[in-house]
């Protein structure tokens, strides 16, 4: 059985976390399966978004923490194995804003350390009502920095804060008050609630969702007269795409597009 699955749904890709034996840890080999899925769906143009989420009774628990201890044997202590693994985590994490599809994080259970990481990374997120989050590697001795990251994009920092220095674990319901998550469902409705999400955003033109996509991340690192140019820019792009202009000829004709994309 692999330990990441992958099923589709139409235009939709479904990746399953799929050790959860180990509550689907980021394991070296967890984040090579990742890894390799997105290089196939960055290529794959009939998929217009992605769900991402856990089996077994929890979304994510973190980093393989018997993986990184076992590390400690290395005669540098495990220095060099460590520095490895938060490189190609981050890589990971930075992999799925850079995919052209919308990424959208289906949890369950809990998602904590850089399984919240991990939600946080992901464009959109759909909680079960009794998930919980948190970046509680502070109760263990291991400050979540590299969760930081993704963390205080996501939400204010106070509560990003608060958060990383108490351990402490929210509800789906403060995350979503919080900004970290999109919308919260039942448990036994999870898996339609981040679909119909998905199905939404996989109706709509796909070369505009991915030259937003990608518009929305970079004008968010810069100052505001760049972040205007730039995005003007991407407008421009946007108007010369045949399919742009049959759609607002559409909308002014009141009829459906005929989107050949």
């Amino acid at each position: 059985m692999a330990i990441l699955e992958r099923s589709d749904d139409g235009a939709v890709a479904v990746l399953t976390l799929n050790a959860p034996e180990r509550l689907n840890a980021l394991s070296d080999e967890m984040l090579a399966a990742l890894a390799q899925a997105l290089d196939a769906l960055e290529a794959d143009r009939t998929i217009r978004a992605v769900v991402l989420r856990g089996a077994g009774r929890a979304f994510c628990a973190g980093h393989d923490l018997r993986q990184m201890q076992a590390a400690r044997q290395a005669p540098d202590g495990g220095t060099a194995a460590w520095r490895d693994l938060f490189d190609r985590c981050a890589d990971v994490m930075q992999r799925l804003q850079r995919l052209p599809q919308p990424v959208i994080a289906q949890v369950h259970g809990v998602a904590v350390a850089a399984g919240c990481q991990l939600v946080a990374s992901c464009d959109m997120a759909v909680a079960a009502d009794s998930a919980r989050f948190g970046v509680n590697g502070v109760n263990i001795g291991l400050f979540c920095s590299t969760p930081m990251v993704a963390l205080t994009r996501a939400m204010p920092r106070k509560a990003a804060f608060e958060m990383l220095t108490t351990g402490r674990l929210i509800s789906a319901v403060e995350a979503q008050a919080l900004g970290l998550v999109n919308r919260v469902a039942r448990e036994d409705e999870l898996d339609e609630a981040a679909l119909d999400l998905a199905r939404q955003v996989a109706a709509k033109l796909s070369s505009a969702v991915r030259i937003g996509k990608r518009a929305f991340y970079e004008q968010a690192q810069m100052g505001l007269a760049d972040a205007y140019a730039h995005t003007g820019a991407v407008m421009v792009a946007n108007m010369q795409d045949t399919d742009t202009a049959e759609g607002i000829a559409a909308f002014l004709d009141k009829r459906d597009p005929r989107w050949e994309q």
